[in-house]
């Protein structure tokens, strides 16, 4: 379970994110989750990264619509990222994908949740 959140960083890895759902669901209602969800968005992020970076052209659309649909879920649900995660996901992800409307669908709700709490001021 611990090397999971690295193998996740993967692009195309579909098995060992249906993995990581199994284990979600079984640590639903336990104090473990929140902190289980948070490895995963960080993985998933660091995911985005290597694929943009690797793959600077758009021909892996599928794989990337679906990490980002499971970044905009977990987002919703832990609402935090770790800064350096955050910063090179928006770097690369801009670089490479500013015209894919997906990604900036889900950078806006991204900027939306995470920089909620600021805008009351």
């Amino acid at each position: 379970m611990d090397q999971l959140p690295a193998a996740l960083e993967r692009a195309g890895n579909e098995d060992s994110w249906a993995v990581a759902d199994a284990i979600s669901r079984v640590l639903k209602d336990s104090e473990e989750l929140h902190s289980w969800r948070r490895r995963l968005l960080s993985a998933c992020m660091r995911g985005l990264v290597a694929t943009y970076s690797s793959s600077k052209d758009e021909h892996k659309q599928e794989v990337e619509k679906s990490m980002l649909l499971r970044l905009e879920e977990l987002l919703c649900v832990v609402e935090e990222v770790d800064p350096d995660d955050w910063c090179s996901l928006v770097k690369t992800g801009l670089k490479y994908r500013y015209r894919d409307e997906t990604f900036l669908k889900v950078l806006n709700v991204a900027i939306q949740i995470l920089y909620k709490r600021e805008s009351s001021l």
